[in-house]
């Protein structure tokens, strides 16, 4: 298993920081990709941040209350394989050889 540390993002507009409101898992859950982690709160708006990875808790980095810096680790996970960031596009030979072609409308 190999350990990925999940830094608070970039949530925009200039915010630097955002206090933790609710941890949705704990040391130890398993999480899909995607699926939500934590509820966040900056200046502007409560925000919900998902997974960006699958895999297990190993350690949440901020209690709920705290305030955190962009840039800070938020949750650390164990992951048995590396499952890329979210928005992320696969590697070419794990895409599908499916194509779409687009062709201009016949007059």
């Amino acid at each position: 298993m190999a350990e990925q540390t999940f830094t608070l993002p970039d949530l925009g507009e200039g915010l630097t920081e955002a206090t933790i409101l609710e941890w949705r898992v704990g040391p130890g859950a398993g999480v899909a990709r995607n699926q939500p982690l934590v509820e966040v709160e900056t200046t502007k708006s409560a925000v919900e941040i998902p997974s960006p990875h699958a895999g297990v808790i190993a350690e949440l980095h901020a209690e709920e209350g705290e305030v955190v810096r962009v840039g800070a680790a938020l949750v650390t996970f164990d992951l048995e394989q590396d499952s890329g960031i979210v928005g992320t596009v696969p590697d070419e030979e794990e895409r599908s050889e499916r194509r779409v072609r687009l062709r201009p409308p016949a007059d």
